[in-house]
């Protein structure tokens, strides 16, 4: 059973930041392509930033480039997103996910594993 648990998530106010990281229980994690996704109340889950299984290519949410950036870590099964400069608006669950695909694929029926998810609440 693949397991994704993530961590990290808080409150803080508008311009903090916060460091996101997810953990993968299997060798597989180091093939898979990663990201993170979040879910506000009442909206859909959307895709934040993706990252391929060597992290040669990464992709960004246009409402989030700039302030965050996705990175991993395939000798410890780990994947992280710091973000920067928080808003009100990024408020949300924040789910890691991970993708037997290759490509750095955006769309969530594309995943095959995920995390329990994590709250981020930014104040203003």
């Amino acid at each position: 059973q693949v397991q994704l648990v993530e961590s990290g998530g808080g409150s803080v106010q508008a311009g903090g930041s916060l460091r996101l990281s997810c953990a993968a229980s299997e060798r597989g994690f180091i093939t898979w392509t990663m990201a993170w996704f979040r879910q506000a109340p009442g909206r859909e889950r959307e895709v934040v930033a993706v990252i391929t299984w060597n992290g040669g290519r990464s992709s960004y949410a246009d409402s989030v480039k700039g302030r965050f950036t996705i990175s991993r870590d395939n000798a410890r099964y780990l994947v992280y997103l710091q973000m920067n400069n928080l808003k009100p608006e990024d408020s949300a669950v924040y789910y890691c996910a991970g993708s037997r695909f290759l490509a750095p694929v955006t769309v969530k029926d594309r995943y095959d594993y995920w995390g329990q998810g994590t709250q981020v609440t930014v104040s203003s």
